[in-house]
């Protein structure tokens, strides 16, 4: 390698500006040396880019986390879906009594819908009688009961007949309302939703909403 430079020199180096052509040859091979450093160590070097209007940030919250989590039904389990539309149908029919104003309505259920299916059913008895050594008697009844879900054929799928659908329990339901301080507007509260939702009026909870 340095031989080659040498040559090169040497072919630069004649002539008239011989020499200066030789210090610039020279100052190129630096210039290409530094270039090819350079690249090197971006190479081996993984900077990461910080923005600079994200220094000192703290945290999210986790109280704005869990406010960003997904309200949709169809996004939440069985039970909360069931949970939501009760508690938004409740609340329009409230919002309308003469005397409410603004109510929040939280509903509780303890099952979701429930489907019972036709079953053909097939009881059987057997009866035993045993006597023992000493000429005791003992019956015995043994009771049986076999059965299979009855089912009708839609294009080629079996489904079963459904002979009745039980709708959710409701464990409670909370009302905060305005115009709830009134015992004449608290007893229409309790009534509709006594009604509505067809829950006992002991597991409905009527108070009146803070004043804004």
């Amino acid at each position: 390698m340095k031989q080659w430079l040498k040559k090169i020199e040497g072919l630069l180096g004649g002539g008239e500006g011989g020499a200066r052509r030789s210090q610039t040859f020279r100052w190129l091979i630096i210039l290409g040396l530094i270039g090819v450093g350079i690249m090197l160590f971006n190479s081996f070097v993984n900077v990461k880019k910080i923005d600079p209007e994200n220094i000192g940030r703290e945290p999210p919250d986790p109280v704005a986390s869990m406010a960003s989590l997904p309200t949709d039904p169809a996004d939440q389990n069985p039970f909360q879906a069931i949970e939501f539309a009760f508690e938004d149908k409740i609340k329009g029919v409230l919002e309308n009594i003469v005397g409410v104003g603004t109510v929040d309505v939280m509903v509780t259920v303890d099952s979701t819908e429930e489907l019972v299916v036709q079953r053909n059913v097939k009881d059987s008895q057997q009866l035993t009688e045993e006597t023992d050594a000493n000429g005791g008697k003992r019956h015995m009844t043994q009771y049986t009961r076999d059965g299979e879900i009855i089912t009708y054929e839609i294009s080629g799928d079996q489904t079963p007949i459904v002979t009745k659908k039980l709708k959710p329990q409701i464990r409670g339901v909370l009302v905060v309302a305005k115009g709830a301080e009134n015992k004449v507007v608290k007893d229409l509260i309790t009534d509709a939703v006594e009604k509505g939702l067809n829950v006992a009026a002991y597991r409905i909870s009527v108070v009146p909403r803070k004043q804004d």
